[in-house]
């Protein structure tokens, strides 16, 4: 019952706040999205202490915790149904989604000044499919949900965006749309190749990692090109190299709370789904392909670091920092080994956060000086000191800073990989030069804070710069303290992490 309220709440405040008055939605929208929030760290705690050996949702459904299995239709001889549950993987990523909505709002209260209800419901309902999409263990309600995100976020763009918003928006649609289109017809085309009578995810699993006898086309088994089809389709969302062509312009486009949930929160759907439906599904599969996937992976970070290296947009930075960050999950999802795929997962969630974190700081910047180019402004520090050191914090975060959560991540990730018997003689190669991502990092985050944080002050724009609002400065600091709690205490979420992990690895380093 405790994710169906959740869905509740945030469906009904949806509809709430878009017929509340505009001067009243900003704050009720927080105030709705502060009960999942808190609802969801209460789950979180209820699952550490009572939950904390629960196995993989898809691989040990009988472990699930707070399950909740209800019949809903027969389609075409599948039965469907309304059928939710979280393990150590989905905990934490709804954790996030929530805390994250609540804080992305209290961001809106400044730069949002008009159809403020729209906008803020629009938010709610956007976390409505997000915790669906973490949640739901049926694939058709899963699908629900993974195509109703496109809803809120195609609008929220193309409508409260900047001068190319339309483009971006639907670009950001077309991608997504397709990639979905490419993932369904390589999902189904197993589904069809087995005797399956259900499309709950764990029977999936059952019935697609003890296929054989399947059919060749063009000299590939039909594993081979189902994990292909899905990879892509997961892949557009997460994104890597080279179908991220969508994720700068959306991102720049987007108003700044938008981009929080959009790299906090929506790009995780894109590696959760390559967990659950390729890494979990299609194992062997997975394995086999494990050169070619890191590789994809490797590139997807120096690409995406050098093209941060290149911007003179702080927006864009951190938009092209992403497409980086995500290649060390699918470095670590395909080495199998517990570190490996334990530190990806753990790096969705600490990118989840330090991203959100420098977009949102980026967003409080730009909101007093009226511009996100390094070569406007300088001497900010003197200024706008909290906002400022809150920056240079999250920045050095992204860079791996020890005792912060990216350090964690990025360290679980590199442990696990170096040595991954999928990756053969490769590992070590390849997660070095995933390694020298690191340093381009820094390059590029130093070389932006140097010019923009520090010296004397200049700014292009006629504005003047002082402290941000206490409401503007309140989510960097929660989001910072979460960076630094997990990082000192990685285990707050690493343990939950393993346990669901471990089916996947069969245990050992």
């Amino acid at each position: 019952m405790w994710v169906a309220a959740l869905l509740a709440v945030t469906l009904l405040g949806s509809g709430i706040v878009m017929l509340s008055p505009n001067r009243y939605a900003g704050k009720l929208a927080a105030a709705i999205s502060a009960v999942p929030a808190l609802a969801s760290v209460y789950m979180y705690y209820v699952f550490l202490t009572q939950h904390g050996g629960a196995g993989n949702a898809l691989l040990s459904p009988g472990e699930v915790a707070f399950g909740q299995q209800i019949p809903w239709i027969d389609l075409a001889g599948y039965s469907i149904s309304y059928y939710v549950g979280l393990d150590g993987v989905s905990m934490p990523l709804l954790a996030l989604t929530t805390i994250l909505t609540t804080l992305a709002i209290v961001s809106a209260w400044t730069p949002i000044d008009e159809r403020q209800s729209q906008f803020y419901g629009l938010m709610l309902f956007m976390e409505t499919s997000l915790i669906g999409v973490f949640a739901a263990l049926d694939f058709f309600l899963w699908f629900v949900f993974w195509e109703g995100v496109l809803i809120p976020m195609y609008f929220l763009i193309g409508v409260w965006g900047g001068p190319r918003r339309k483009y971006a928006a639907i670009k950001f649609f077309v991608y997504t749309n397709v990639a979905s289109l490419v993932m369904f017809a390589g999902l189904f085309a197993l589904v069809f190749n087995t005797d399956l009578t259900s499309l709950a995810l764990p029977a999936m699993a059952e019935a697609f990692r003890s296929a054989s006898g399947l059919p060749t086309i063009a000299g590939f088994s039909l594993a081979t090109i189902s994990f292909v089809l899905m990879f892509v389709g997961f892949a557009v969302k997460v994104p890597v190299f080279p179908l991220h062509t969508w994720l700068p312009d959306a991102h720049v486009e987007a108003p700044t709370p938008v981009s929080v949930m959009l790299a906090g929160v929506l790009l995780k759907m894109g590696t959760y789904a390559l967990l659950r439906f390729n890494f979990t599904m299609l194992a062997e599969t997975a394995e086999l392909l494990a050169i070619p996937l890191a590789i994809v992976g490797v590139v997807s970070v120096i690409y995406g670091a050098m093209l941060a290296l290149a911007q003179r947009d702080l927006k864009r930075i951190v938009a092209y920092s992403s497409i980086s960050s995500m290649g060390y999950v699918i470095l670590g999802l395909v080495a199998f080994t517990p570190h490996g795929m334990g530190g990806a997962t753990f790096q969705m969630v600490a990118h989840g956060l330090i991203s959100g974190l420098m977009f949102m700081t980026v967003g409080v910047i730009y909101n007093t000086t009226h511009t996100r180019m390094v070569g406007d402004m300088s001497g900010l520090a003197d200024r706008m000191p909290w906002t400022v050191g809150i920056f240079v914090a999250a920045a050095f975060g992204y860079m791996g800073l020890p005792l912060m959560a990216g350090f964690a991540a990025e360290f679980l990730i590199f442990q696990g990989a170096f040595n991954a018997p999928s990756l053969g003689s490769a590992a070590p190669l390849l997660t070095s030069a995933a390694m020298f991502g690191i340093v381009v990092v820094a390059g590029y985050l130093l070389w932006a804070m140097q010019r923009t944080l520090f010296g004397g002050f200049k700014l292009e724009t006629d504005y003047e710069v002082g402290p941000a609002a206490f409401h503007d400065v309140a989510p960097l600091a929660v989001l910072l303290l979460l960076v630094i709690a997990l990082g000192v205490a990685p285990d707050l979420s690493y343990d939950m992490i393993q346990h669901a992990i471990e089916p996947l690895t069969g245990g050992g380093a």
